[in-house]
């Protein structure tokens, strides 16, 4: 088909309701235009010469094989002319606009088998690899000094976006407000919970606090990663908002996912056979892989704990020899050792260093493994949680209001039924089945919600098994933070090693064992 720029000819508003139940015939359901294949079509039907055919094809606009639905409306038009008789030109239409010809195809009804899906969209398809949904975004949440309110001390957050570049700086209640926006919007998507809110009880500088607020952080980091790299959040005007400054302040806006998304009201078409076998087969599998995860982390948790109380062992250790080695106290006269204690505290002394040494290298590998693989661990359960909630809402709320809808719904047949048999006043009656009525269209709606519930519940699905390779990212980097947290504490040993000889002489009978 020639594709030709031209003003449109035709008003919407003009044409007559033929045209648009034509339209809604064969129009595809999930872009609202017409396929050039399926326009073809059409123009096979009405038995039109080859030259007529060909001309109409030529005087009507297509972009990506689609017409739009104006366009198609000029065709129509374009049909009917030729029908009559009369040279199928734009031209023409000018002196038809408030009344355009009817085109003969038909029946509408019979017309919607000529509509087709174009073959190469695959909208429940997640195509995403790891790789792909990490690069999205790289977000850093650190701490700002903390400042003081008109009553209360308060905590603030430098949030960097490496997609944006430019910190913006907010509070736990900006968190809060967007999280409950995000859920609001994106009800049927996996989105991440918030750390707790915890009220300031003691002074910020007590360790547990800072500790809390330090846990807090991180939670909140692993919270807008995993939404700026989600393949629906990251390019919502809402993600935005948040990451960018000088931004309006977030909102509850009417309308969720359900109310925007095109497809929605289509999702039943799209949706395997077996949705509710894969969909219970899936939940088990991710529950599963959340449980071991779980152990795998508080493991990981434990051994950077260890790594910790390492460090501060190995610290009063080399303490403790740094007194000894500064103790000054003569020995009594019946010591037999006088000659070699003074050189022994010396040799102490100077250990105490080494030891200060392996503490360093023993809290650096304590942090390794808390930033390397427990928050990394913290990060891929926090995805599954967020799924297993997730769940938790398509079976609690549009499942559960469904299903009451439904219940709702019979108890009202049967009061009709009761009310007709009774013989009850009209009016009565009357507003029963007004009533009813308006029950149907909330089931009906409840349906689709249930259905579009499960489109999205399928594509996260398909995202959690996505972030799997992520395991094999933690495994790594458990097994690099071991290999060089040991080598670095091997050298460090094997250097002290040699200044041992220091301690002993031949005649003390354990040089030989050093």
């Amino acid at each position: 088909m020639t594709v030709r720029v031209m003003a449109a000819e035709i008003n919407e508003g003009s044409v007559p309701a033929y045209y648009r139940e034509v339209y809604d015939a064969i129009c595809c359901r999930t872009s609202g235009r017409v396929q050039v294949e399926v326009f073809h079509k059409l123009l096979q039907r009405t038995n039109l010469p080859k030259e007529a055919l060909n001309q109409i094809a030529e005087h009507v606009e297509s972009t990506h094989g689609f017409l739009s639905k104006l366009s198609f409306y000029k065709a129509l038009a374009l049909i009917a002319l030729a029908q009559q008789g009369k040279q199928p030109r734009p031209k023409l239409l000018e002196n038809c606009i408030q009344e355009l010809p009817k085109p003969q195809l038909g029946d509408p009804r019979d017309l919607s088998a000529l509509r087709m899906q174009p073959a190469q969209e695959d909208v429940l398809t997640i195509s995403q690899t790891l790789d792909k949904l990490l690069v999205k975004d790289t977000v850093k949440v650190e701490l700002t000094p903390e400042k003081k309110g008109l009553f209360l001390k308060y905590v603030e957050y430098q949030v960097t976006s490496q997609r944006f570049k430019i910190p913006v700086y907010r509070r736990y209640s900006d968190f809060d407000v967007f999280h409950e926006v995000l859920l609001q919007r994106f009800a049927y998507r996996v989105v991440p919970a918030l750390p707790p809110k915890r009220m300031l009880k003691g002074v910020l500088t007590s360790v547990s606090e800072r500790d809390f607020i330090e846990g807090r952080r991180r939670a909140l980091g692993r919270f807008i990663n995993l939404v700026a790299c989600h393949p629906f959040f990251s390019e919502d005007e809402l993600v935005k908002t948040m990451s960018r400054p000088n931004c309006v302040t977030l909102t509850r806006k009417p309308g969720d996912e359900f109310m925007t998304n095109r497809i929605a009201t289509l999702a039943k078409e799209y949706l395997p056979a077996d949705i509710q076998a894969q969909f219970s087969t899936s939940r088990e599998v991710i529950r599963n892989i959340h449980n071991s995860f779980q152990r795998l982390r508080d493991r990981a948790e434990k051994m950077a704990e260890r790594s910790r109380e390492n460090a501060s062992d190995l610290k009063l250790f080399g303490q403790e020899l740094s007194s000894l080695g500064l103790d000054a106290s003569p020995l009594p006269p019946l010591a037999p050792t006088q000659s070699t204690w003074g050189a022994l505290r010396e040799s102490f002394k100077s250990l105490s260093v080494e030891f200060d040494v392996l503490s360093d290298k023993a809290t650096q590998q304590g942090r390794r493994e808390e930033d390397d693989v427990v928050e990394k661990l913290n990060l891929f359960l926090d995805l599954l949680q967020s799924y297993r909630d997730l769940c938790e809402r398509h079976e609690k709320g549009v499942l559960h209001d469904h299903q009451r809808a439904l219940q709702k719904y019979g108890v009202m047949k049967r009061q009709m039924m009761n009310a007709t048999v009774q013989s009850k006043e009209p009016t009565t009656v009357e507003q029963l089945e007004s009533r009813i009525v308006q029950q149907e269209s909330a089931i009906q709606t409840m349906e689709l919600r249930n259905y579009f519930s499960l489109f999205c519940l399928h594509q996260e699905t398909q995202l959690i098994f996505t972030y799997l390779p992520i395991t094999s990212h933690i495994l790594g980097a458990f097994v690099n933070s071991q290999v060089q947290g040991h080598k670095e504490m091997g050298d460090v040993w094997n250097e002290l090693q040699p200044k041992l000889g220091c301690l002993f002489a031949s005649k003390n009978g354990v040089k030989s064992s050093i």
